[in-house]
């Protein structure tokens, strides 16, 4: 272990057979840049027992954690990426509450360059030549205005995409928070 950074985990989304996770550094009162805790594997993605407690808990959203790093490893417009060390537990120190979340969101002009859509998406894509020219950093937190979730038929299974609007522009994305999807899927498409 080279170094540890502290984060308020904001995101825990399925990615391939793991997760991916990031958060806000946190030094004493004040929250730093964004990290991404990645792994050493091509997909990058944290395994359950990477990801997991000593005391064999696991990492939730809002909890603030000490994460053991090797190295920072930006890829691209992924800037925020930095090495796990997978031989030592990540330690859980407290938890964010969740009525300061709104304190963490940022204000942007725009989310990155728009037009592109998935199958069922709106500007939910971006080419890879426009995120290297145009990003340089690839998580925010937004306050989305007229947010709407949807269930619904997806190409091969049922989904879950969350619509929403940030500065008058329209968005509809995939939710990949794994708790919050298998709650809305129990409900019937709509």
């Amino acid at each position: 272990m080279n170094y540890k950074k502290r984060i308020v985990c904001l995101a825990n989304s399925r990615k391939m057979s793991g997760r991916c996770v990031a958060g806000l550094e946190i030094d004493g009162e004040d929250f730093g840049e964004w990290i991404r805790p990645v792994s050493s594997r091509s997909t990058q993605e944290i395994s359950l027992e990477e990801r997991r407690f000593e005391d064999g808990s696991e990492l939730d959203l809002l909890d603030i954690v000490d994460v053991p790093m090797l190295k920072p490893t930006p890829h691209a417009y992924q800037s925020e990426n930095h090495l796990i060390d997978a031989d030592y537990y990540w330690t859980k120190v407290g938890t964010f509450s969740n009525d300061r979340v709104q304190e963490l969101c940022e204000e942007v002009e725009s989310l990155w360059t728009n037009g592109h859509n998935s199958y069922d998406g709106i500007n939910d894509r971006i080419t890879e030549d426009e995120a290297h020219r145009t990003i340089d950093s690839s998580l925010v937190l937004i306050r989305p205005d007229n947010i709407t979730i949807l269930v619904q038929q997806g190409y091969k299974k049922r989904e879950v995409r969350a619509q929403f609007e940030h500065r008058s522009e329209v968005y509809r994305m995939r939710v990949t928070d794994p708790d919050f999807e298998r709650e809305v899927l129990r409900q019937p498409d709509g």
